[in-house]
């Protein structure tokens, strides 16, 4: 089995197979859909990280904490 072949099994354990037409248009919707992910990741842009804002200390008013 080279990279570009898959295996697929059955519910049951079997191994299914499928051939003419069905298998084609399967592997045309793959070959589809995998052509638009890869164009979706080579046309994403990259995003700039913001710096963080400075850590800010909130004090609630009328919360008293006693240990």
């Amino acid at each position: 089995m080279t990279t570009n072949e898959q295996l697929e099994l059955g519910f049951n354990g079997t191994q299914t197979r499928i051939f003419g037409k069905r298998r084609e248009a399967k592997v045309a919707r793959g070959q589809w859909w995998f052509a638009k992910m890869r164009a979706a990741v080579a046309s994403a842009m990259d995003w700039q990280t913001e710096n963080q804002p400075r850590p800010e200390q909130i004090l609630f008013a009328g919360v008293n904490r006693k240990l």
